[in-house]
C-alpha cells in the first residue's frame, strides 16, 4: 500500500520515443512536467484570454498524472498503439489494469482525490490535457529538428495538423503567440544579457 510515491519517482526511468533517434532523450517524468506546464497554460488561456470559466488547477493536476500508468505499462510506441483498433482497445484494457494497480497502492482515504486522475479524467478536463500532451510532442519534435536531426519531420507535421484539427481556440491563441519562441537560440530568448565582469589586476601596493 505505500509503494505509489516512490513508483512514481521511478518515471524517470520510463523513456519516450522509444523508435526514434533522438539527440536528446527524454523520460515520462520530464514529459510528466512539460505537459503539466502547457495544459496549465491552456487552461489560463481559456479562463482570462476567451473568458470561459476553468478550473486551471484541476487541469494541472490531471496532467501531472497523466501518464502515471506508464510506470507499469511501459511507453507504447505511437505507430502499434494506434495499428488498429483491437490494439488500442486492449492497449486501453492494460491502461484500466495499471491504474487500478496504483490506486490500490494508496490508503483508502487518499483513493477519492486520485482516482479520477488515474482513470478517466474528467471530460471537461481532458481534452485540454489532451492537446498539452500532443503540444508537448510537438516541441519536442521542434527541438529535434533545430538539433539537426531530421527523423522527427514526419512526427512535427503530423503534430501540428493535429493540433490545428483540434479547433480550440486555446491551442491556436498558443500556437500563434507562444510557438515561434522555440525557433530562437538561448541568445535570442534575452537570457544571455549581461555585463562581462571587468578583470581585476592587483596593484603592486596590495
Amino acid at each position: 500500500m505505500d509503494n505509489f510515491y516512490a513508483l512514481i519517482a521511478r518515471m524517470k526511468n520510463i523513456d519516450r520515443w522509444a523508435l526514434m533517434r533522438s539527440v536528446t532523450r527524454e523520460n515520462v517524468q520530464e514529459h510528466s512536467h512539460m505537459v503539466a506546464v502547457l495544459a496549465h497554460a491552456l487552461a489560463v488561456i481559456r479562463r482570462d484570454v476567451f473568458g470561459i470559466d476553468c478550473d486551471v488547477n484541476a487541469v494541472t493536476t490531471a496532467a501531472i498524472y497523466h501518464d502515471a500508468g506508464e510506470i507499469l505499462t511501459g511507453d507504447l510506441p505511437t505507430p502499434i498503439k494506434y495499428y488498429d483498433p483491437g490494439i488500442m482497445t486492449a492497449y486501453r484494457k492494460v491502461e484500466a489494469a495499471a491504474a487500478e494497480k496504483l490506486l490500490a497502492m494508496l490508503p483508502e482515504e487518499m483513493r477519492p482525490a486520485y482516482e479520477p486522475l488515474l482513470a478517466e479524467p474528467d471530460p471537461e478536463l481532458r481534452p485540454l490535457v489532451k492537446a498539452a500532451d500532443k503540444l508537448s510532442a510537438y516541441i519536442k519534435c521542434i527541438e529535434e529538428r533545430r538539433a539537426g536531426n531530421d527523423e522527427f519531420l514526419q512526427a512535427e507535421r503530423k503534430s501540428l495538423e493535429t493540433l490545428r484539427g483540434y479547433g480550440m481556440p486555446e491551442v491556436d491563441w498558443f500556437l500563434e503567440k507562444f510557438i515561434p519562441a522555440f525557433e530562437r537560440t538561448l541568445d535570442d530568448l534575452g537570457t544571455m544579457e549581461y555585463s562581462e565582469p571587468k578583470l581585476q589586476i592587483p596593484s603592486d601596493k596590495e
